[in-house]
């Protein structure tokens, strides 16, 4: 997360993005963690610096937190006695930082323009607990959607997936989890800007130092925190590009051409549609990492959102 505000010449990013990636490295710049500062520390200034891209938004007709098990989950419905499919909504910050508070307007933006239920997940953040810790939470959430979906007045036939950047990868590594423990596995997979493989590509030199959010060693320091043994990182839990695909539900992928890990979520969409996966795949041209939580000043997030929410809807009514 670069700490300067930007002076590129050839910028590349959508006008509005980059007046949202600006004002985060400007927040960043006045809030920022010393060197050396711990991860409380870090994670309390990476609240704080996206605090304000959480506030408006839609207002829901019932929101609600909810204990799994010592997992904190929050249910956002945006009408209250239809009984709505759910999207379990899995945040992103590399495995380390950011919660359903973070990303609180995401899920509300989903919930409205989906016209659906939208249930974040509060799960354990590495380094202190690591790979599969996460991953089992996450599982573990969709299996409890279809053991309380009644008592919550959800769809228990109508339950997708998403997330973002580590969230995105945590998405799949369930849905291949759940797969091969021969679970019920979601009915699509809503996936923004993933995290599917550690290998840097040319992505990471055009857009990896920073000027265009998620910097390139910041992205290696995500993976290597995530797991206790490097040799893990070849894990297709790990690192869902090198898995196999097969049977896994449809999938939207959100990417942001100014992102370092353009390159990857292309090669992801690739392997789904070589494995016979039902895939959308859209670049948003001028968009950087994170871009959908500058709705509030974007259009172009709104746009995304859009789409999706249009996507989300022909699934849910198939």
């Amino acid at each position: 997360m670069s700490k300067g505000l930007s002076v590129m010449q050839n910028d590349m990013a959508d006008p509005d993005i980059r007046r949202f990636v600006d004002a985060i490295n400007a927040a960043y710049a006045e809030h920022g963690a010393p060197a050396g500062a711990s991860m409380a520390t870090r994670r309390a200034v990476a609240e704080r610096v996206r605090a304000p891209w959480r506030e408006g938004g839609p207002i829901m007709a019932e929101s609600r937190e909810i204990d799994m098990g010592g997992v904190r989950l929050r249910l956002h419905r945006p009408v209250a006695d239809a009984k709505l499919p759910v999207m379990l909504y899995i945040h992103g910050g590399g495995w380390t930082l950011f919660s359903i508070d973070t990303h609180d307007r995401l899920m509300r933006e989903y919930a409205a323009r989906a016209g659906i239920a939208v249930l974040g997940i509060d799960y354990s953040l590495s380094p202190e607990s690591k790979f599969p810790v996460a991953l089992e939470e996450c599982a573990a959430a969709l299996d409890w959607i279809a053991a309380e979906a009644d008592t919550l007045n959800l769809d228990a036939t109508r339950v997708l997936i998403g997330g973002d950047s580590a969230g995105a990868n945590l998405s799949v590594a369930a849905c291949l989890l759940q797969r091969q423990r021969g679970r019920p596995l979601p009915a699509a997979m809503l996936l923004n800007y993933g995290a599917f493989a550690p290998e840097r590509t040319p992505s990471y030199a055009r857009f990896g130092a920073g000027d265009y959010s998620l910097e390139a060693d910041e992205m290696d320091a995500f993976w290597a925190s995530y797991v206790d043994d490097p040799g893990q990182l070849a894990d297709p839990l790990v690192a869902p590009l090198n898995a196999d695909l097969t049977r896994l539900p449809p999938a939207f992928l959100a990417i942001a051409e100014c992102d370092i890990l353009a390159d990857c979520n292309d090669a992801f969409a690739s392997k789904l549609e070589e494995a016979g996966v039902p895939t959308r795949a859209v670049t948003y041209r001028g968009a950087t990492h994170s871009f959908l939580e500058a709705v509030s000043i974007a259009p172009l997030a709104g746009r995304a959102l859009d789409e999706q929410a249009a996507w989300i809807r022909d699934i849910v009514a198939a």
